[in-house]
């Protein structure tokens, strides 16, 4: 799956040595978050892998340090920090700013709907905009201001995720389709054999079928009730210039050619095909509508948006391919 966003290449150098904090200086989680606040802003990080801002980042890392849901940061914010403890977290900070790898990657483990799900180098940090969608659109308990475009996600009974990455996508889905079968794409053996242990955590291999290879070429022309995808979607401009953090993460998750939509039109010339005659595709591109919407200026493309995003996600029904 590809990333969400194109944060600025241009950063400080950054000293791979940090203040020491003497003993008894920090106390609480709140101490914790501090400290990390400040080193990440002195450093420049960038942050686009789950988190967005230097404080929310800080306290994803001390929970995962801590072993605590983010959620329950608020009811332990003014507890105290062990020794021990403390050790860990300051660690963690400095691995953070000296490797610059997304914490996610450190602690092997993101959030997505407030769900946990495994991640290392192998597959891209999941950030998508899709699992909102899901809930407000098409699950049982969706928002009805916003609409909904399939009335029922009892009679959906299959679903379709391309470039699945980890599978916090087809996994999502499978909680929104209680009904349906899962199948999920992906062309990196690596991506998938991350995907797979998702999957075993969640105890869906009776339900979510992985498959390895090109979009839709392993699935031998089986149609879906809903497809979904994150593809590929940055253009070579964006490829240029990704930050540290994204160059942890696979080259191929990113790549969307020339304008960033080289996957998305091969997805789009083919997915009627793949589709019941009710069915639809739900599908992230970032910042690529203008190059989209110009390549295929027939398409009924309907933008959704989510709390922090605008115009980068589209849906079209299968009758309007």
């Amino acid at each position: 799956m590809a990333k969400r966003t194109k944060p600025a290449a241009k950063r400080g150098q950054t000293s791979s040595r940090l203040p020491k904090v003497g003993a008894g200086e920090l106390l609480t989680l709140l101490d914790f978050v501090r400290y990390a606040v400040s080193r990440f802003t002195e450093a420049e990080l960038v942050f686009a892998h789950g988190t967005t801002d230097p404080v929310a980042e800080a306290a994803f890392l001390v929970c995962e340090a801590l072993h605590l849901h983010p959620d329950q940061f608020e009811a332990f914010a003014t507890a105290r920090v062990t020794a021990a403890e403390g050790k860990k977290i300051l660690d963690l900070i400095t691995r953070r700013i000296t490797t610059r790898k997304p914490t996610a990657y450190l602690v092997n483990k993101i959030y997505m709907r407030g769900l946990p799900f495994y991640v290392d180098e192998r597959t891209i940090v999941p950030r998508s905009f899709i699992g909102e969608l899901l809930e407000q659109h098409f699950g049982a308990d969706g928002d009805e201001e916003a609409g909904s475009l399939i009335s029922d996600p009892a009679v959906v009974e299959s679903v379709l995720d391309l470039c699945t990455g980890s599978g916090c996508l087809a996994i999502l889905a499978s909680r929104n389709f209680p009904n349906a079968e899962i199948d999920a794409v992906d062309i990196s053996k690596d991506a998938l054999e991350v995907a797979a242990r998702n999957v075993r955590d969640y105890g869906l291999g009776d339900r979510l079928t992985l498959y390895r290879g090109d979009l839709f070429k392993p699935l031998n022309g089986k149609r879906y009730d809903l497809i979904i995808s994150n593809p590929p979607y940055v253009d070579a401009e964006g490829m240029a210039s990704l930050p540290r953090e994204c160059r942890a993460e696979p080259k191929l998750a990113f790549d969307g050619g020339p304008d960033g939509i080289d996957i998305v039109r091969r997805i789009l010339d083919e997915a009627e095909a793949h589709l019941t005659p009710q069915g639809g595709l739900l599908c992230e591109i970032g910042r690529c509508r203008p190059q989209l919407e110009a390549a295929y200026p027939q398409l009924p493309l309907l933008w959704l948006d989510t709390a922090d995003s605008e115009g980068e996600v589209f849906w079209i029904a299968a009758a309007d391919l």
